[in-house]
């Protein structure tokens, strides 16, 4: 097991340790002379890190997805954790631990592979049931369906992200076809199990994530839809128009034009799949980018492109706490009320008959000496 991690680095620590590279640009000096600067990570997250000198040593002996170990010194620039690299040589493969560099989902696989072929089994339509069981049934299929991210970045960015999207996703489909009525609960479970299938092919996660040349060239929307297409000839009889339903949804589950949809969505359950999709996608980005924000201080989050906002770090808000609030004072409930100077406000008028006056010490004694004469 590597030491210490991305999550374990501290301010002005010397560190000596391995990581996988991200991403790799050669620049230059206002000398001339180059310099690196690097995305490094592990499984537990990513440190941007730059080298100034001797870069002339190194900077042929790796490139991007190769292992490396590095020694230098970690600094806070702009309020972000930056690695200032002293030595740096590039690791062979078979000395490392892939399972340490590599981000993943926190629930395993196979069980959420398990339990998505349990909700699955449950659909009543014959024909969607048949379909989609025959794409899981593929073993070529299954085995990176277990394994794919959801997206490069923007929303479950690790591997098995995409099988945990999905499986978020058929909880929420179950939910809100019981809440909303005349939604055909079985079209809508399709649609979330198919609606991002092309992605196992559109991305390569065998090291970082990135864009195969199919998945540049067609996009996951139109590998989807061939995946769909060939699954379909082996069911000679489903229905054409429920094809063209399950197509459409695929097709749609973007939601608008300018997002990469085809199409808009046009019933109900392609417009549910959709907002179901992009609500799961955007909640996931809330947490990722709360949890994992770079800035060391402050209450927000650095700006979010796929959000187009930034997040409050809504933990270390609370924690910090606020103005304490002066406490009211104590009032005795005998004690007539008070205004603003402290002095004390006249009885409230009540209606009825006045009550009966105290006698004074003057009547009571009128009172007794008249008693007397009588």
């Amino acid at each position: 097991m590597k030491s210490p991690y991305v999550s374990e680095l501290q301010p002005n620590q010397v560190v000596t340790t391995t990581f996988l590279v991200h991403s790799k640009d050669v620049r230059q000096k206002k000398t001339g002379e180059p310099y690196l600067s690097l995305l490094l990570g592990d499984r537990t997250g990513d440190i941007s890190a730059k080298m100034w000198d001797n870069v002339g040593e190194v900077m042929d002996t790796f490139d991007r997805d190769d292992f490396v170990r590095v020694k230098g010194l970690l600094q806070i620039y702009q309020n972000r954790p930056q690695l200032t690299i002293h030595k740096m040589a590039r690791v062979d493969e078979a000395e490392v631990d892939p399972s340490d560099y590599f981000q993943v989902s926190r629930r395993d696989p196979e069980e959420m592979f398990r339990d998505l072929r349990g909700i699955v089994e449950r659909m009543t339509n014959p024909h969607l049931r048949s379909l989609v069981e025959a794409v899981l049934n593929d073993e070529q299929i299954a085995r990176r369906y277990k394994r794919a991210p959801a997206a490069k970045m923007v929303h479950h960015a690790y591997l098995g992200g995409l099988l945990e999207h999905v499986l978020s996703l058929a909880r929420l489909a179950e939910f809100a076809a019981r809440h909303y009525a005349n939604i055909d609960y079985d079209l809508l479970l399709a649609g979330v199990v198919l609606h991002d299938i092309g992605k196992i092919h559109e991305l390569s996660y065998e090291r970082s994530i990135s864009y195969t040349t199919e998945g540049q060239l067609l996009g996951h929307i139109h590998i989807g839809l061939r995946m769909i297409e060939e699954k379909l000839r082996g069911l000679g009889d489903f229905p054409a128009r429920l094809r063209s339903l399950l197509e459409h949804m695929v097709l749609s589950h973007h939601g608008q034009l300018e997002f990469g949809s085809p199409k808009v969505p046009l019933f109900r359950e392609a417009l549910l799949l959709h907002y179901l999709d992009d609500m799961d996608s955007k909640m996931e980005c809330m947490r990722a980018l709360e949890e994992q924000d770079p800035r060391i201080e402050g209450e927000w989050t650095g700006y979010s492109h796929p959000l187009d906002r930034t997040v409050l770090k809504k933990l270390r808000y609370l924690e910090n706490g606020e103005e304490p609030v002066a406490a009211a004072p104590v009032v005795d409930p005998d004690s007539p009320p008070r205004g603003k100077s402290g002095a004390a406000k006249p009885a409230p008028k009540k209606h009825g008959p006045p009550a009966p006056k105290t006698p004074s010490l003057f009547a009571e004694k009128l009172s007794d000496a008249l008693n007397k004469e009588e």
